[in-house]
């Protein structure tokens, strides 16, 4: 019992711990391109895959609604801890070519060029 009296005493744990109240290890999921995922048992017998090395992830473009799989080339930014970890709430940088393959066929614009390589590019064709 994490809990303590008044005076400071200890209390007397009233039963032992659960399996089900156990916390596990942090993943501490790290970018490598030798993606290892391990298989987890919880509770009622079903897996959960806890993902320790990874590359790829499933990335979203919020203002243009669009969600692609793409490539992660590096965490910038982690609230949690300084290891700069995977987690849920950290900030990436993603390969954007999935976005702009959309992008030119969804709207007809190849962003990402400079426009003084754009227009040599449309001289030449």
């Amino acid at each position: 019992m994490h809990k303590r009296r008044a005076t400071g005493g200890k209390k007397k744990a009233w039963r032992k711990k659960r399996k089900y109240e156990l916390g596990r290890q942090p993943a501490n999921t790290k970018i490598s391109s030798n993606k290892t995922v391990r298989r987890v048992r919880v509770c009622g017998g079903n897996v959960k895959w806890r993902a320790l090395r990874l590359d790829t992830g499933n990335y979203s473009w919020g203002s243009e609604a669009v969600t692609r799989k793409t490539c992660i080339l590096d965490v910038v930014y982690n609230a949690s801890n300084n290891e700069l970890t995977l987690v849920k709430s950290a900030i990436v940088q993603v390969d954007a070519a999935p976005f702009k393959q959309w992008y030119l066929q969804h709207y007809g614009v190849d962003i990402g060029r400079k426009k003084k390589a754009a227009d040599a590019a449309k001289k030449e064709g």
